[in-house]
């Protein structure tokens, strides 16, 4: 459980200060707080946060700048049991997310007991023995001491059951904000030394399209997720400035194409008289102009693509 309490005073270092970059990712299963750690580490919404899980469908990078280090982070969507196509696919990518990392975080929610996902996730990572790993035991503001201190050593002994080896072990509450700047500060001296790998300021790589197309996806998904759970794509077609704007008062373009599965969902998303719809559009176009810092005017359309999770033509065209 060493480094869970260590923290040096600035003041102590050496007067040359290495600098690192680096990658790290969060892994755990779905709805173990990845996202909502990400967010907090960044400092504003970068990765999209919802109640249901396997909603993180791209590699969305978060990044910390500090004087000393600039940590990125990957948010891999969660490792399931494949179930489809798409399944397959996102495990690949997961995988080779965690090869390329230079250290990888395990969430483990502290209000729920190590269960199978737990250990199948945790089998996967011992595969992987270069990268150091670091036990992150999230949501410890739902839990007292007593159930914390069980969870830590029950994540204790789950390493020495598989043969991982854990950098730190960090219990954490991203909500309450405990301990995170503790996380920064202990993932950091794991990431190489080298100059910083993007400017200042930046916050994600992501490119916007595909921010935008989460975000028009998680509120078309608000209070239909039961009914639809995975069956929506969202495509951004075009981003164009409106054209004899003055210079003051720009106007952003947004066309995007909402795809689900079949004819009979369409009504689903639309609502009725296509109220639905709309309220979706306005959701996300608050969102959409909170993160591009301008007006935006957002056309929407609802289209079926038969099937699409099944069709690597279709997931292809879709972005996966």
């Amino acid at each position: 459980m060493n480094g869970m309490s260590v923290r040096t005073q600035s003041s102590e270092q050496p007067a040359e200060t290495v600098h690192r970059a680096g990658f790290a990712c969060f892994v755990g299963r779905p709805n173990a707080g990845k996202s909502t750690l990400t967010n907090a580490l960044v400092g504003q919404k970068v990765a999209i946060t919802a109640n249901q899980p396997q909603t993180t469908r791209h590699t969305v990078r978060g990044i910390v700048h500090r004087p000393d280090a600039q940590l990125i982070l990957v948010d891999t969507p969660g490792l399931h049991k494949p179930r489809t196509l798409l399944g397959e696919r996102l495990n690949d990518v997961v995988r080779t997310t965690w090869a390329e990392v230079d250290v990888i975080g395990f969430c483990l929610p502290a209000n729920e007991k190590i269960g199978p996902g737990d250990r199948f996730i945790a089998k996967e990572l011992a595969g992987i023995k270069k990268t150091p790993k670091v036990a992150i035991v999230t949501k410890t503001d739902l839990v007292d001491s007593k159930t914390l201190a069980e969870q830590l050593i029950a994540i204790d002994q789950l390493g020495r059951d598989l043969g991982i080896e854990w950098a730190e072990i960090v219990p954490v509450s991203a909500v309450g904000s405990q301990q995170v700047d503790l996380l920064a500060e202990l993932l950091i001296p794991l990431l190489p030394e080298g100059p910083a790998l993007y400017p200042e300021g930046d916050l994600t790589d992501e490119p916007e399209q595909v921010m935008i197309a989460e975000l028009i996806r998680e509120a078309a998904l608000e209070g239909v997720r039961d009914e639809l759970p995975h069956s929506i794509a969202v495509v951004v077609e075009e981003m164009l400035p409106r054209e004899d704007r003055p210079a003051d008062r720009p106007l952003l373009d947004i066309h995007a194409n909402v795809y689900i599965e079949r004819p009979s969902q369409k009504g689903i998303i639309i609502g009725p008289k296509g109220k639905r719809l709309k309220e979706v559009g306005i959701k996300s176009r608050k969102q959409i102009e909170a993160l591009l810092g301008t007006p935006v005017f957002l056309d929407l359309h609802v289209k079926v693509a038969k099937d699409w999770q099944r069709d690597p033509k279709q997931l292809r065209k879709l972005g996966f």
